[in-house]
């Protein structure tokens, strides 16, 4: 968790705190504090103020402007992370057992952005061994894939969005799954990310497709479908 919240919160993320850039700046300093305590036994505060002028940092040091594309896919990645912890969350109201998988993706989601928050372009090996990502995660998705495809009915229509609430925010966090994979593809393709990076978002929307079905078919929603309007 160190790499996550120590490459998350150097690529501007938001991240603070004792493994964050403002606590790191902290306890460094060993400054005293007004009531004759150590600055480090404080909580920092949530700001640091070093974004205000519109650049923000890598995870390898480098200042880049917040309108980088690797901020882009930052953004992106954390949005996809949020929107499926909202989808967790009303599965949870319902019981389901695949929750735990949701946050294990929420956590390999904070590993992609430290890989995204290394460009290699600037990274040193000390970096690269700290935010490498490996085919393993793909592969397990995969796994989840085929498991949860052998119990639905086939595909014969075009679904719409749909299936009850843990279904809905469940294809809306597979939307903007779809959005990261865009921000991140130019990326790998610039060989500033890892392949694998694009592969995991590739397949994770594959994987929120089909357990949006799964759920809809557990709590026994019914899936829209789309119908051609007539003349």
């Amino acid at each position: 968790m160190l790499r996550r919240a120590a490459a998350a919160a150097a690529a501007g993320r938001g991240l603070r705190g004792p493994l964050g850039a403002a606590g790191q700046r902290q306890q460094r300093s060993g400054e005293g504090s007004p009531d004759g305590g150590s600055r480090s036994d404080r909580a920092p505060k949530i700001y640091t103020r070093t974004g205000d002028a519109g650049f923000s940092s890598t995870f390898t040091g480098e200042r880049r402007p917040k309108a980088d594309r690797i901020f882009e896919a930052l953004g992106a990645t954390d949005e996809l992370s949020s929107a499926i912890g909202l989808a967790g969350e009303f599965m949870s109201e319902k019981g389901h057992t695949f929750v735990e998988q949701l946050h294990k993706v929420q956590c390999m989601l904070q590993d992609v952005g430290s890989n995204i928050a290394t460009p290699l372009s600037s990274a040193r090996e000390a970096h690269l061994k700290r935010t490498s990502f490996s085919e393993k995660p793909v592969l397990e998705l995969e796994q989840w894939i085929d498991s949860y495809s052998e119990e639905l009915p086939p595909l014969r229509a075009f679904i719409l969005p749909s299936g009850g609430k843990s279904s809905a925010a469940l294809h809306f966090s597979r939307a903007v799954c779809r959005r990261a994979e865009r921000c991140v593809v130019p990326l790998v393709q610039a060989g500033e990310a890892d392949p694998n990076v694009a592969k995991y978002l590739n397949r994770l929307s594959d994987y929120l497709f089909v357990l949006a079905r799964y759920a809809a078919m557990k709590e026994g929603k019914e899936e829209k479908i789309y119908l051609k309007p007539g003349p």
